[in-house]
């Protein structure tokens, strides 16, 4: 292949002296001739690639010279003399050319550092050919180096003379070294002369800086972007500062001649006047505050010129500015909610721009490599991921960003990435890259946010904080209801423990009453005794399939209540019972004989941390009572929350997934669970401990999430404020168990309304937390205004069927034989042995449990037989 090239007097001396090295018979002076010139292109292409460090400490080693002339006066004749020349030429420049020597010379042995151009082949070397990384334009060459360096510092010198002439008086060139010194020189009279002969000072000013700006650029490799956000990073502490000397300055003169309020506490305008380190019980509005971090000092009312002969009365707290992170706690409620101390927050920490920076940069030159060019905007930082938002080039095809998901991973030494193409609202393409230092977000930071200050709505709970910083609640209400899934240890239980927990930082039990499933037994224990709970967590799947089964009967008896009184939502019927509107009829009573009372429905969460659990109880059952659920119980205020692990279509079936639209997926372990979750993949990118994505039910594009963190110890503290308000814990077993028919119109607890009336001290009690709760059969009737509250036995809905006795059919008997001769108590063979219906089936073995012949309903499984034959044979004797 040597020989097909034409052969030029350089290529064949050294063919010849190969050749005769290899023959052996030629003599040392003969080969030395020849070999010289590759020792010297050699020599020459070892200097050539450290060009830039040689150059660039040439130019340091020159402004330590030109600072040794003009700022100490060191180097003797020659300094003077240079000292001399600078200020004829630059004038009062002169000063800043030391550091634009030593910064030229900086950046490039750094620029060399970094882009040192890349060896060659021998072949590609003697043709002069450039490398692969030159031809791709990957590496920025010494040319193009010195040419930014000698571009933006001519600009930027040109700016600072011109200015410098402009503003210092605009002598000529003959003037004396003196005066052409203390202005820009030569060069500033130059530049800024004909300017200011047509623009004036104004417009000279105006175009030198623009063109300082451009010089500074230029060098700094720079955009405009970037150099307003330093500018800003610069300016906002002293800002800062400023608004906070300016802040004390005028507490320290007002706070020495306003008069305190009788009541600081009840004062939303007065400022603590206790002595740092004292400790002091808040009142009322204090106890509510979510925010007790400092802020700006509120403006001072003038003081009068002569101090009243009497103080003022305290604001009336009704008048008082409502808490800026809870909902609005009822008017007349004995409530009181926890203090925001509480709950813990995180501290605030600064981000390294410089090391976002970079692995910005080695993304861009990672897809560079691979044909894919791309324009870095600006990164977003969260607390878990940060998301490097890239431009594709002209014809760059978004399906070839995607395939090179892996060579990203590996280029940024991260275990996984997420591609957002494109990003929603932008022409851009996300890469979401795992940070590595994440961030825990607490639950107390998101309920200090302004999010929850403006938050009103009961069902509003905290869920994370998003990918660019701001905190994310959601209304349950709006949902309806949600699906959670995702792997073990993935953060489900964290997630709910952080809305349990919103719900009881946010909203009284006159609000929000809760059903806790808790199959594994120690999730939910620690929210035990809460007045929120209608019954203690459920543990057992046979219990949680009931409790569902009274959902659904709640629900129903809601639907009954509305249809009574005339409003299509339970929205409406509140607000109307708020206003005295809904009103019962002259002698019309409830089951108990007292006058019948209508009063404000409570919002209903039923929470479950395990769905699989209860489908392998009782999967009919229970999917039954979910779908009729979410398909009918918004209007009324009944909402599901469901938790699993093992997101599988024999978990979540089709008929759950069809009615429960919000969908809130962690991380999980294959695609096809991140199908079965969100109908779409992304849940198996994300990195665990919390990281999530939220689908709304309105919206196909997920939203990511860094899920917030509660930590067991404030749960308790929490859980702990309401157990004090509340002591006496009074359970309905209807929720939990199978109720006969004439208890489906049981909700509650018994007496919501009465939680902590038995206490001494306690609050008093708040309005019933049902329009028709009545308790439960085998608890007793509480006196009529116990604690103060109203009567806790209040119905307002429609009553209950009466009893039929046991004896309304006329085949229980036979019933009863083939019950207990069989020992089973299945409704199917009732249906079969006896030729009825399902129905009446159904009749007969509640009219069998009635009489204590067969335990109650196990979901789809037949019922426990309590008696013997035997027994069966002592009945009919006696």
């Amino acid at each position: 292949m040597a020989a097909a090239k034409p052969k030029s007097a350089k290529t064949a001396g050294t063919t010849k002296t190969a050749k005769s090295g290899s023959g052996g018979g030629r003599s040392a002076p003969a080969r030395r001739g020849p070999a010289h010139r590759p020792r010297s292109k050699a020599v020459g292409s070892v200097l050539g690639r450290h060009a830039d460090d040689i150059w660039g400490l040439g130019a340091v080693v020159a402004g330590l010279l030109v600072a040794g002339s003009v700022w100490v006066s060191a180097m003797g004749p020659v300094g003077v003399a240079i000292d001399k020349s600078l200020a004829w030429s630059l004038g009062l420049v002169r000063w800043l050319a030391p550091a634009g020597f030593v910064w030229i010379g900086v950046m490039l042995v750094r620029g060399g550092g970094r882009s040192a151009r890349p060896a060659r082949s021998g072949a590609a070397e003697e043709a002069g050919e450039p490398s692969e990384a030159e031809k791709t334009g990957e590496v920025e060459d010494g040319s193009e180096r010195w040419a930014r360096a000698l571009m933006g510092g001519g600009l930027m010198l040109l700016a600072f003379t011109g200015l410098a002439h402009v503003l210092r008086g605009r002598p000529g060139l003959d003037a004396g070294i003196e005066d052409l010194g203390a202005a820009g020189g030569a060069v500033g009279m130059a530049v800024g002369g004909p300017l200011h002969a047509y623009i004036a000072v104004f417009g000279s000013v105006l175009v030198l800086a623009f063109l300082g700006a451009v010089g500074l650029m230029v060098l700094t490799a720079s955009s405009a972007r970037t150099g307003a956000r330093a500018a800003v990073a610069v300016v906002k502490p002293v800002g800062k500062l400023f608004r906070l000397g300016v802040g004390h300055l005028f507490r320290d003169v007002g706070g020495a001649r306003r008069q305190a309020p009788a009541d600081p506490a009840l004062d939303p305008r007065a400022a603590p006047a206790t002595p740092p380190g004292a400790a002091v019980r808040p009142g009322p509005a204090a106890e509510q505050q979510p925010d007790p971090r400092p802020g700006p000092a509120p403006a001072r009312q003038p003081a009068p010129a002569k101090p009243p002969a009497a103080p003022k009365p305290p604001p009336k707290p009704a008048a008082a500015k409502p808490p800026a992170s809870a909902a609005v706690v009822p008017a007349g409620s004995g409530w009181k909610l926890p203090s925001p101390d509480l709950l813990t927050s995180t501290e605030s920490r600064q981000i390294d721009q410089a090391e976002v920076g970079e692995r910005g940069l080695l993304l861009r030159d990672t897809l560079a490599k691979f044909g894919v060019p791309t324009t870095l905007l600006e990164p977003v930082v969260g607390p878990t991921v940060t998301r490097f938002v890239l431009e594709l080039g002209e014809g760059v095809k978004v399906s070839k960003l995607e395939s090179l998901r892996k060579d990203i991973a590996l280029a940024m030494a991260s275990p996984d990435v997420r591609i957002l193409a494109p990003i929603p609202g932008q022409r851009a393409v996300g890469v979401e890259v795992p940070n590595v230092d994440r961030e825990v977000v607490k639950l107390g930071d998101i309920l200090r946010s302004p999010e929850a200050r403006a938050a009103r709505h009961p069902l509003e709970v905290a869920v994370g904080r998003d990918i660019n910083g701001r905190a994310v609640l959601m209304n349950l209400a709006q949902m309806p209801h949600i699906l959670i899934a995702g792997a073990t240890g993935a953060g489900k239980s964290s997630c709910l423990n952080s809305v349990i927990t919103s719900i009881l930082m946010r909203s009284t039990p006159d609000q929000v009453r809760m059903i806790l499933v808790d199959p594994k037994r120690v999730e939910m224990g620690q929210y035990d005794r809460a007045p929120h709970l209608l019954t203690a967590p459920v543990t057992d799947p046979r219990q949680a399939a009931n409790a569902l089964a009274w959902a659904v009967r709640e629900m129903d008896r809601r639907y009954d209540l509305l249809s009574k009184v005339g409003f299509r939502d339970m929205a409406g019927y509140n607000a109307a019972v708020a206003r005295g509107e809904v009103k019962a009829k002259p002698g019309e009573t409830d089951p108990d004989g007292e006058p019948l009372k209508y009063r404000s429905l409570p919002f209903v969460l039923v929470v479950v941390d395990e769905l699989s659990d209860l489908m392998m109880v009782a999967a009919r059952d229970v999917e039954e009572s979910i779908a009729r659920i979410a398909q009918m119980a918004r209007a009324v205020g009944i909402h599901l929350i469901i938790a699993t692990q093992r997101p599988s279509v024999d978990v979540i079936t089709g008929v759950i997934k069809a009615n429960v639209p919000a969908r809130l997926a962690f991380a999980v372990s294959s695609l096809t669970d991140s199908r079965v979750i969100l109908d779409q993949a992304g849940a198996e990118r994300l990195v665990g401990r919390g990281d999530m994505l939220l689908l709304g039910p309105t919206s196909s594009a997920p939203h990511r999430i860094q899920g917030s963190w509660v930590d067991e110890a404030e749960v308790k503290a929490v859980v702990k404020h309401w157990t004090d308000l509340a002591p006496e814990f009074r359970e309905d077993r209807a929720v939990s168990s199978a109720s006969a028919p004439g208890a489906a119109g049981q909700t509650g607890r018994g007496e919501p309304g009465r939680a902590g009336s038995g206490s001494e001290g306690g609050p008093a009690a708040g309005p019933s937390a049902s329009a028709s709760v009545r308790p439960a059969p085998d608890a007793r009737p509480a006196p009529a205004n116990a604690g103060g509250g109203p009567d806790a036995s209040d119905i307002t809905a429609t009553p209950p069927p009466a009893d039929s006795g046991d004896d309304g059919d006329d085949l229980l008997d036979e019933a009863m034989e083939l019950v207990v001769e069989t020992q089973l108590g299945s409704t199917s063979m009732l249906q079969r042995r006896l030729r009825v219906g399902f129905a009446r089936a159904g009749r007969i073995m509640d009219l069998l449990e009635q009489r204590g012949v067969v335990g109650p309903s196990l979901g789809s499984k037949a019922r426990e037989v309590l008696i013997a034959p035997e027994e069966l044979a002592d009945r009919r004797d006696r």
